[in-house]
């Protein structure tokens, strides 16, 4: 059979952007939080600093795609989607995958001199440290994401050094403390990538993959599933409430947008939970990351909401 040409509709699939939320959020709280505490933001800086997020992200996401199809792990048989096995449904050679990825990965270190120059040798240095695990993570006889730390690593990095890069190019501050500020959603981001893998059991067992829920077996993997939910709620709740003394002092718009970050909030709950009765199902893999994925990126935007009526006393 003739192999296809990867076009642009295939490209963006390759490049998952049901699952941009995991790196969309963390910048868009980091901007929030330098709003806040500087009263100001780069507005060519800060798109920059998005933009090169969702490249990284867009790489990972085919890397893991074209190292699925060369294992033999992504077969018709194993997919449920077309979307989760671009590849094998529109017979794409593998290797016109990985040169996409690299492609994500050029761009996304040519987009990064701007930021280097402006924020200095530290942002460089988080962000090779990335761009090093992004490799690591994707390619190899032994990629991490096939390893039981892959849940830790996702949310380390994407929920950590995302964040610390982009405080430090924003601001020229090198401060670890915003790792702290953003670990709901480092929390939401190892969520997401534990919903991925307890699905994915059966088919991980069969490639020979050691994931997380492997090592643990689905009935473990499910009740540490739960207590990760609700762990995320309570810390999520938390940040939430830290916020209301400071906006009693808000006039009405500002109370409104208030308003409208805890609706946004209580939304991505209610995603949250329904996502949480469907966990066993492992056939509505596709509907259970988008449903995390998006309480996850609610999240952000509800506190980035918040942050910015405090910042601005409205």
């Amino acid at each position: 059979m003739e192999q296809k040409s990867l076009n642009a509709r295939l490209a963006l699939q390759l490049a998952a952007p049901h699952t941009w939320a995991a790196s969309v959020t963390p910048v868009l709280l980091t901007g929030a939080i330098v709003y806040r505490d500087y009263g100001n933001l780069n507005t060519v800086l800060f798109p920059v600093l998005l933009l090169i997020c969702i490249l990284m992200q867009s790489a990972v996401n085919t890397l893991n795609d074209y190292h699925d199809i060369i294992s033999g792990a992504d077969t018709k048989n194993d997919a449920v989607e077309e979307q989760d096995a671009v590849l094998v449904y529109n017979d794409i050679a593998p290797v016109k995958a990985r040169n996409l990825a690299v492609l994500f990965l050029a761009a996304a270190a040519l987009l990064a001199v701007y930021p280097v120059v402006h924020g200095g040798w530290r942002v460089l240095a988080i962000g090779l440290t990335g761009a090093l695990i992004v490799v690591l993570y994707s390619a190899g006889p032994k990629p991490l994401s096939h390893l039981p730390v892959g849940e830790v690593i996702s949310g380390f990095v994407m929920g950590g050094l995302i964040p610390l890069g982009c405080y430090t190019a924003l601001t020229g501050v090198f401060y670890p403390g915003i790792m702290g500020a953003t670990l709901p959603v480092a929390l939401g981001i190892a969520f997401i990538m534990l919903t991925n893998n307890t699905c994915d059991v059966d088919k991980d067992v069969r490639a020979g993959r050691k994931t997380l829920p492997v090592l643990l077996g689905r009935p473990k993997t499910l009740v540490l599933y739960k207590i990760l939910m609700y762990a995320w709620v309570t810390v999520m709740g938390a940040y939430i409430i830290i916020f209301l003394p400071r906006l009693r002092t808000l006039t009405v718009p500002g109370t409104v947008l208030a308003a409208l970050a805890l609706i946004v909030f209580h939304v991505g709950m209610i995603l949250c939970f329904k996502q949480a009765r469907l966990i066993k199902d492992a056939l509505k893999r596709p509907k259970l990351m988008k449903r995390v994925s998006m309480a996850t990126f609610l999240y952000g935007v509800s506190l980035s909401l918040a942050a910015y009526c405090v910042h601005l006393q409205l």
